[in-house]
């Protein structure tokens, strides 16, 4: 998969505007999303890793096999960050999220080791309300074991299961290990092939 940066947005009118389906990458600080997507693209300098959360202030466009965008968007729910600041995220995340016609599909990532996260519960019940196409992907699976894995998982389902009727796609990964990437890819790649 080849994968070029092409620009930072800070507005929805400064995204790319040629209509190429657009797959976004969203979770709370901290979650892994940059070394999720570094193993997804194969590029370990694609995004910036960091131990400080929030370090993704922009919505970051990516071309990816020069044909739909992966998009890297700021996390949610900043504990170290002024009322302001979280606010303006907060503006451009909802913007993005519900207004680009061109998003094809959002990733919402969890961390695999917590339980169901209120602020992660929320954020999934309002892309239901708002009809956000999207998918769950569970992060640092390497750091658990197997069935801590499932049985956290289940957990989510058995939680979503309460306010929806069907569940979403749910992927399974460890970006340290190389698991969940391909799958990821593959379920991209059968979307656009549906789309075309």
């Amino acid at each position: 998969m080849t994968t070029t940066f092409i620009k930072s947005s800070e507005t929805l009118e400064q995204c790319p505007t040629d209509g190429r389906p657009e797959y976004a990458f969203i979770g709370r600080s901290n979650v892994g999303k940059s070394s999720l997507i570094n193993m997804l693209t194969n590029n370990a300098k694609l995004s910036k890793v960091s131990s400080k959360p929030g370090k993704t202030k922009l919505i970051n466009h990516f071309l990816a096999d020069e044909t739909w965008y992966l998009v890297d968007l700021p996390g949610y729910g900043f504990a170290k960050q002024s009322k302001t600041e979280r606010e303006k995220f907060g503006k451009m995340i909802s913007r993005y999220i519900a207004q680009r016609e061109e998003l094809t599909l959002l990733f919402v990532l969890l961390d695999i080791r917590l339980e169901p996260q209120k602020i992660d519960l929320e954020f999934i019940q309002k892309l239901g309300e708002e009809g956000v196409p999207f998918a769950l992907v569970f992060t640092k699976a390497d750091k658990i074991s197997a069935s801590a894995q499932l049985a956290n998982v289940e957990r989510y389902k058995k939680n979503l299961l309460e306010t929806w009727e069907e569940l979403p796609q749910i992927f399974v990964t460890s970006a340290e290990k190389k698991i969940g990437g391909e799958e990821i890819r593959n379920y991209i790649k059968h979307i656009n092939e549906q789309l075309s």
